[in-house]
């Protein structure tokens, strides 16, 4: 009997076009285990030991130089915190920042599962309005007469679910509005590496000196999910902050041993290759997608993702949870709409990823839904 080893699981001849997962193929397994090799021919056993607060000095200066070069602006090791992924950065954010009944604000739509962490901290969310710029300010500015809440997370690059990313504009103004009202600003920046069409903005993370902007980020979209290892940028007091809580008091640094593993790939320049190559390959399935949707679902509604995983589709007079139920006879999945939704809404609207199946077999899956939909009285809606 073979056990279950990953988080998700397909059924045979299923096509699941809603996960948000990198194929298996493109993992680099043979990468990792050149960095492991590298990391245990240094023959120094303190990566087994509890690990320092904010992460293995080591691995933040290679991380610090990495981001260097690929943000085109100095990052500072100091100003950087290991974590075991950007959802463990996001729930102790959540531990040390909030309680229980507080107000936090989010984007409409928004990551659901990070609407999942907020749950369980027994947060109470407040959507701001986006559009094809990103987070609309004056909403922001208006609620923020309303409330007073003690967060705002956002996804300001290749945003999930929608794509969208924040104007530069908005972005100084967001950095504005944090330092006059003293709002923390948490920023799930993980997809900001994989463009594909021009450079994205200055991540928020540069703007995070001297503001209580904090940018999430992780390893997971751009190495291997199974590692969870990913980083917080902050101003020095953050991380100060974050370093003196209970959980690493107790057990030290997170994820020390594989945060050594990796960094040989940081220093050696194998990693910003491996980007390339995702880039490459996640790019070169976005033609064969739309042509997909423009054939099968011709009367969707969506933007041609810039960078990230998805395309963010609304189908016009569609229940899109009432669409992945029926779909289920056709063997195709989707993520509907109303999981993004802090209120429920978004029920015309669908997520589907690029990055998990070949460009082929995407546009099987399509076609696939197509069909459910006419079955249902609504051809290519």
């Amino acid at each position: 009997m073979k056990l279950q080893t990953t988080q998700v699981y397909i059924p045979p001849g299923v096509i699941d076009l809603g996960l948000g997962n990198p194929h298996p193929n493109l993992l680099p397994l043979d990468l990792l285990h050149q960095s492991a090799q590298a990391c245990f021919e240094r023959n120094d056993p303190a990566c087994l030991q509890y690990g320092a607060e904010a992460g293995n000095g080591y691995f933040r200066r290679a991380l610090s130089t990495f981001l260097s070069r690929s943000y085109g602006f100095p990052v500072a090791a100091d100003n950087l915190f290991v974590t075991a992924g950007a959802s463990s950065g996001l729930d102790l954010l959540c531990t040390l920042y909030t309680q229980p009944g507080d107000v936090i604000f989010v984007e409409e739509p928004s990551y659901f599962l990070a609407l999942r962490i907020f749950a369980d901290h027994g947060l109470r969310p407040v959507s701001i309005q986006t559009d094809e710029a990103g987070l609309v300010i004056e909403d922001l500015e208006q609620n923020l007469k309303r409330f007073r809440p003690r967060l705002l997370y956002i996804i300001p690059t290749y945003q999930n679910p929608s794509g969208q990313t924040l104007s530069p504009e908005r972005r100084e103004r967001l950095a504005d509005i944090s330092r006059k009202h003293d709002l923390l600003v948490v920023a799930d920046e993980v997809y900001h590496f994989l463009n594909y069409n021009g450079r994205p903005p200055r991540p928020l993370a540069g703007y995070a000196q001297n503001t209580k902007i904090v940018s999430l980020n992780s390893f997971s979209k751009i190495l291997a999910p199974g590692l969870r290892l990913g980083w917080i940028q902050a101003d020095s007091s953050i991380i100060h902050r974050l370093s003196l809580c209970g959980l690493l008091d107790s057990g030290g640094g997170m994820n020390s041993f594989v945060s050594a593993l990796v960094r040989s790939l940081l220093e050696n320049g194998k990693l910003e290759a491996h980007i390339d190559r995702l880039k490459t390959v996640y790019a070169g399935r976005i033609p064969t997608v739309e042509a997909a949707l423009r054939q099968y679902l011709p009367g969707a509604i969506y933007t041609r993702p810039q960078g990230g995983y998805f395309f963010w589709v609304r189908l016009p007079g569609v229940d899109t949870q009432h669409l992945q139920e029926q779909a289920k006879a056709f063997k195709v999945d989707i993520r509907p709409g109303v999981r993004f939704s802090s209120q429920k809404g978004m029920s015309e609207y669908f997520r589907l990823c690029f990055a998990y199946y070949e460009a082929n077999e995407i546009k099987r899956g399509i076609r696939r839904l197509g069909k459910c939909l006419q079955s249902m009285g609504q051809p290519g809606v």
